[in-house]
C-alpha cells in the first residue's frame, strides 16, 4: 500500500491526464491516417517508465475510459484492462537500466508488445469480429485471405504490428528520457 501512496504523488496526478491527452491525441491521429500501428500508448509508458506501475496501470485504463466517453474511439473502452496491463508492464521496466539502453528499450518494447499482441487479439476477434477500424485491419484481412480463422488472423496481426508498435513507443520515451534534465528525473527516483 506505501508503494501505491508513493506513486501518487502531486506530480503523478498532474502527469496522468496530460499523458492520457497523449494517448488520445497521439492514438486518433494514427486511426485518422490508418497507419498499420497504434502509438496510443506514448503517455501511458512514460508514466509507468518515470512513476511505476500502478500510476502507468490507472494511466492506460483511464486513456481507453476517456478515449470511449469522448466518442472519438467507442471501441477504446475493450482494451482497457490491455492498457492498463501496458502501463503496468512499462511500470516493472523501469528497474535496473531497461530504459537508460536503446537497445534494452526496444527489448522492453518488443516484450510488451508481444503481451498485447495475445491479449488483443481475443477481443478483436470476438467482440468485434476482427474489424476495429483502424490501420492493422488491412492486415486482419490480408491473414484471413491466407486462410486463417478469426482468432488466428488477429493473432498473426497481433505478433507483426504490436511489438513493432510498443517497440517505437518505448524508443521514443527513451528519447524522451535522455533528452529530460537529470533535475527532472530526479523527481521520478526509483525505489
Amino acid at each position: 500500500m506505501d508503494r501505491i501512496r508513493r506513486e501518487f504523488t502531486t506530480l503523478t496526478l498532474v502527469m496522468i491526464p496530460v499523458a492520457i491527452a497523449i494517448n488520445v491525441a497521439v492514438g486518433q491521429l494514427v486511426l485518422a491516417l490508418k497507419i498499420p500501428l497504434y502509438l496510443d500508448s506514448i503517455g501511458t509508458v512514460l508514466v509507468g517508465v518515470l512513476v511505476g506501475p500502478w500510476a502507468g496501470a490507472l494511466t492506460g485504463l483511464l486513456a481507453n475510459f476517456v478515449w470511449t466517453f469522448t466518442g472519438l474511439f467507442p471501441e477504446a473502452i475493450a482494451w482497457a484492462g490491455v492498457a492498463a496491463i501496458i502501463g503496468a508492464l512499462a511500470g516493472a521496466f523501469r528497474v535496473g537500466d531497461w530504459m537508460k539502453v536503446w537497445w534494452k528499450s526496444l527489448v522492453a518494447g518488443l516484450i510488451t508488445g508481444i503481451i498485447a499482441a495475445i491479449l488483443s487479439a481475443p477481443i478483436a476477434a470476438y467482440v468485434f469480429g476482427g474489424v476495429t477500424g483502424a490501420g492493422t485491419d488491412a492486415i486482419v484481412a490480408m491473414f484471413r485471405a491466407a486462410g486463417l480463422d478469426m482468432l488466428g488472423a488477429n493473432m498473426a496481426q497481433g505478433v507483426v504490428s504490436d511489438p513493432i508498435d510498443k517497440a517505437v513507443t518505448f524508443l521514443i520515451i527513451w528519447a524522451i528520457l535522455l533528452a529530460l534534465p537529470e533535475r527532472i528525473k530526479a523527481r521520478f527516483s526509483s525505489e
